[in-house]
């Protein structure tokens, strides 16, 4: 299966406040605040929504093509991706900004100061997918992620309108979304993935009931957490409950890897039960590890992780078998 990513591509950069912040917030004189927090330390990481998922797909022995736009500080970003299995060729680099940028510092509490630097996301409003591949290949499935708001509307209808399988995940851009973008947005996708509070959210922007929602697309996946995740299909609701870890880090990505997981099953033509552990176990993996792109396993040893807890009566052993380019 051919799939496009679309979203978000960008470097995280993670810092430690050892102490309190809001030890140093004076509720008094909120009209002229200026602070400086010494961190003790910063990681960078790779992100952004769309390079998690195309990461966390080839580690599932896809080759996922992945489009955004980035800037000029790409070039070891792209190196990575393409050493890992992710297709980059779609990629438009945009050498007068930088790639776009997550900086969060966070305290001992776990309270966060964060900014996003939107950076080369913007350019993505003017980048169209049906030009981008016009003549080079007809896409299978295409990724809508978290991007710039316009972009993500443009895709949409870009796959209305060429009659393309696309899956929509809006996700942390619903915040900025009216009900009526969403209705035109979600309408015709193949697939929609969102969590339970986003399911809430936009259930009170549209005015749709839980229901109609379910209905506006052919599959919908709600994750509840550490409740696992339904998957809306056909009349039936399939449950799925988190792959068990003891080892649980950082949260970040986890999402972005359960949508990997599922899709990338998906593409193997697997049961949607099946689908939606393999993205629980994907999410797992991101769990264990501080940044969203640090866990790698063999497809064997992935297979095999997954019969501890589910069975598959065999059918993952498909995922071990050469894909076509």
């Amino acid at each position: 299966m051919d799939i496009v990513v679309t979203g978000s591509i960008a470097y995280d950069y993670l810092m430690r406040f050892p102490g309190s912040f809001r030890q140093h917030i004076l509720t008094d004189a909120l009209h002229q605040v200026s602070l400086s927090f010494l961190v003790d330390d910063m990681t960078k990481h790779w992100g952004g929504v769309a390079a998690n998922i195309a990461f966390s797909m080839a580690q599932l022995g896809l080759r996922p093509r992945l489009f955004g736009t980035v800037g000029r500080d790409f070039a070891d970003y792209r190196h990575w991706l393409e050493s890992a299995g992710v297709d980059c060729s779609l990629v438009r680099q945009h050498d007068d900004v930088f790639t776009a940028s997550f900086f969060c510092n966070t305290d001992n509490e776990n309270n966060q100061i964060a900014s996003f630097y939107t950076g080369a996301m913007a350019y993505s409003r003017y980048y169209s997918l049906s030009a981008a591949i016009s003549g080079r290949f007809t896409p299978d499935l295409v990724v809508i992620s978290p991007n710039d708001p316009q972009a993500m509307s443009n895709y949409a209808e870009e796959c209305r309108q060429h009659g393309w399988r696309f899956v929509y995940d809006p996700s942390q851009q619903i915040a900025r979304m009216d009900g009526e973008s969403l209705r035109r947005d979600m309408c015709g996708a193949h697939i929609m993935v969102i969590n339970e509070y986003e399911s809430i959210l936009i259930r009170d922007k549209t005015g749709l009931t839980l229901t109609e929602l379910i209905n506006a697309v052919d599959i919908l996946i709600v994750t509840h957490g550490k409740n696992g995740s339904r998957i809306h299909a056909d009349g039936q609701v399939i449950e799925v409950p988190i792959f068990e870890t003891d080892q649980l880090r950082d949260p970040t990505g986890a999402g972005d890897a359960y949508r990997a997981g599922f899709l990338a099953a998906y593409s193997y033509g697997l049961p949607l039960r099946i689908c939606g552990e393999v993205g629980t176990l994907c999410a797992a993996y991101v769990l264990e590890q501080v940044g969203t792109q640090n866990h790698r396993h063999t497809i064997s040893d992935f297979i095999a992780r997954y019969r501890e807890q589910f069975n598959d009566q065999g059918l993952l052993d498909v995922m071990l078998k050469p894909q076509k380019a």
